[in-house]
């Protein structure tokens, strides 16, 4: 079995994987690893990890080899199986790279990734599979965890697709500017970067709000969740041939 592992800023995902199938997911907040162990009696044969935390990968790798007598491999731009046509190679993260990587090797190029996670991300794959950049936003919960903190009198608010674009009070206007205003981002980035293409993108959508956002466009022609896991299913298959 494989135990693919996703470090977030936010959260860690954890995948066991027979082949192509996933047997199990669970997830833990990042912030909360000091504290986490394996659960005993996991079949775990190999391990692949992407990070965007490296403070913690020391302590991952050192819980894995415990756990299971396991080194794990970490994805870096070093072993990924894409070209990384950018001005720094080793700037681009994990997530990221096993994001493209899994875009290639289940659906088609030129694509489009769109990761609504903690920072809001567009990675952009041209024809031949080669990532050739992307843009970089603030996510949506933290636009709105920093408008709850700078404004003493906004209240607390879920992130809803709201029925209606005007708001009629506080929270009908903030979640309209979170959703819309977000959906507008996403829309008009995709627009814009398909041009600078010059070409049709596959466009894709991940993250945990992915499901959301895509209730309220037609821009996205796929939403996958799992991305980065299928991901790092395809890396360990790389990785072992």
């Amino acid at each position: 079995m494989l135990l693919a592992i996703d470090v977030g800023n936010t959260n860690i995902c954890f995948a066991l994987y027979d082949g192509e199938e996933q047997k199990q997911q669970w997830r833990i907040e990042t912030k909360a690893f000091s504290n986490f162990r394996f659960e005993k009696g996991l079949a775990v044969d190999d391990i692949v990890i992407c990070s965007v935390v490296p403070k913690i990968n020391d302590g991952l790798k050192q819980s894995c080899e415990t756990a299971f007598g396991i080194t794990p491999v970490f994805i870096t731009h070093e072993n990924v199986d894409i070209n990384i046509d950018i001005d720094i190679a080793k700037q681009l993260g994990a997530d990221r790279l096993v994001g493209a990587s899994a875009a290639t090797a289940y659906y088609q190029a030129p694509a489009i990734i769109v990761d609504l996670g903690t920072a809001t991300t567009f990675d952009v794959i041209d024809a031949s599979g080669a990532h050739k950049g992307g843009v970089i936003a603030p996510g949506i919960n933290l636009s709105l965890a920093a408008l709850e903190q700078a404004a003493a009198q906004l209240p607390d608010i879920e992130i809803e697709k709201p029925a209606k674009v005007i708001g009629t009070n506080t929270k009908d206007a903030m979640q309209s500017g979170i959703y819309w205003g977000y959906m507008g981002l996403i829309e008009g980035t995709i627009t814009r970067i398909a041009q600078e293409m010059g070409a049709k993108p596959f466009i894709i959508a991940t993250g945990g709000l992915a499901p959301l956002f895509n209730r309220g466009t037609d821009i996205f022609d796929i939403t996958d969740q799992d991305l980065i896991m299928k991901g790092l299913v395809h890396m360990h298959k790389v990785l072992q041939r």
